[in-house]
């Protein structure tokens, strides 16, 4: 199981079940600061301690509830809550396999406690579900989901409302977006210019409160192109400046905020990763974090954008270690990392999720390459 959000590096940052998770047992304690803000880091009970095994944090809400997802010691992906006063409840949904990479992981939570994300049950199909506050689980399929192994459903956001956006894979490999409404009905869309060849269409990765949602497209040159999808329906399509146009390049979107501010990054011509925000009017102001990359497969990752604007993501440095940051309103990027986070390629720290308050969620891999979620207080 894998995030989908990032396709590039192992799929390392989007919402569809992380291959790497797991933790061991780091106590919820404090465990650094950078630059003025405190670090705690946590692990699920029940986490693996292998590589590429632990726990992965993807969403905080406003009141500072977290969800994600950890690996086990076989491999296995189960769900977990963390409340903000640091108690971790854990949850599979029905129907999820019990082996290796198959399993449960949440992807979104909003202000109520509700968390939709997928499951991959013992033939490697994807679902959705929706966990409510309360815990009880519904799962759903889009319709025209396929049910093959890697096919099926995925949601990755939800909304006050409760309102999900997602992507579905068809019987032929194609993506679809969709929005499942607070009453359980499902609209599938497609961007305008998506491709209909496997691997290629349309992907759902975040909803705003207003009902606008945010996500990309691959065309059938492979090329990626972000768009913006009004409450009403309408879709608008859009590029990053200097964004490639080779295959495996171009534009992807991943957080929008109330405000219509869009996040995401672009490929270049030379396959390297820029940070994006998108105003509300179309205007876009790139960005890159000090110390990024500049060789292929290396930059910056622009993941979520809050209500007053400010973004966390990560960027990988000329080592393709990885690092968080913290990209401020007005332009002022701070980077972090977490004290025992690892140096070696594809280790560090993932800064994944930011709530109004600024705090951030997200993982970090240790020298082992262990994964442990962590929480950034201003």
């Amino acid at each position: 199981m894998k995030n989908t959000h990032e396709r590039k590096n192992c799929r390392l940052l989007t919402p569809a079940l992380a291959v790497c998770l797991a933790l061991s047992a780091l106590a919820l304690a404090p465990s650094g600061t950078a630059r003025g803000a405190t670090i705690t880091t946590f692990d699920a009970p029940g986490a693996g301690t292998g590589a590429n095994q632990g726990t992965i944090a993807s969403s905080i809400n406003n009141v500072g509830a977290i969800t994600g997802n950890y690996a086990d010691a076989n491999n296995v992906n189960h769900g977990f809550l963390r409340a903000p006063d640091g108690t971790i409840t854990t949850f599979d949904a029905p129907g999820a396999g019990m082996g290796a990479y198959q399993g449960t992981a949440g992807f979104g939570i909003n202000l109520a406690g509700a968390i939709t994300g997928e499951y991959v049950d013992t033939i490697n199909a994807r679902h959705g579900f929706l966990r409510a506050p309360g815990g009880s689980i519904t799962p759903f399929d889009a319709t025209g989901a396929g049910t093959g192994a890697n096919q099926g459903t995925v949601a990755f956001d939800i909304n006050l409302a409760g309102a999900i956006v997602g992507t579905y894979i068809d019987t032929s490999n194609v993506e679809h977006g969709f929005l499942r409404a607070p009453d359980g009905t499902i609209t599938p869309f497609d961007a305008t210019g998506a491709g209909a060849g496997a691997n290629q269409g349309t992907e759902a990765g975040s909803i705003n409160d207003a009902g606008a949602v945010a996500g990309s497209y691959i065309d059938a040159n492979t090329v990626y192109h972000g768009y913006l999808r009004a409450p009403d329906g309408t879709i608008t399509t859009f590029d990053a400046p200097g964004a490639g146009s080779a295959a495996n390049q171009g534009t992807l979107a991943f957080g929008i905020n109330l405000a219509g501010q869009i996040t995401g990054y672009y490929w270049d011509a030379n396959s390297v990763q820029h940070g994006y925000r998108r105003a509300a009017n179309g205007t876009f102001t790139t960005f890159d974090g000090p110390g990024a990359g500049t060789g292929i497969g290396q930059g910056t990752v622009g993941h979520r954008i809050n209500l007053k604007g400010a973004i966390t993501g990560l960027y990988s440095d000329a080592n393709l270690v990885y690092h968080g940051f913290l990209r401020a309103p007005h332009g002022k990027i701070t980077t972090f990392d977490v004290p025992t986070a690892g140096t070696g390629p594809a280790q560090g720290t993932v800064g994944y999720d930011i709530n109004s308050a600024g705090v951030i969620a997200g993982y970090y891999q240790d020298a082992s390459s262990v994964n442990h979620g962590f929480l950034r207080t201003p």
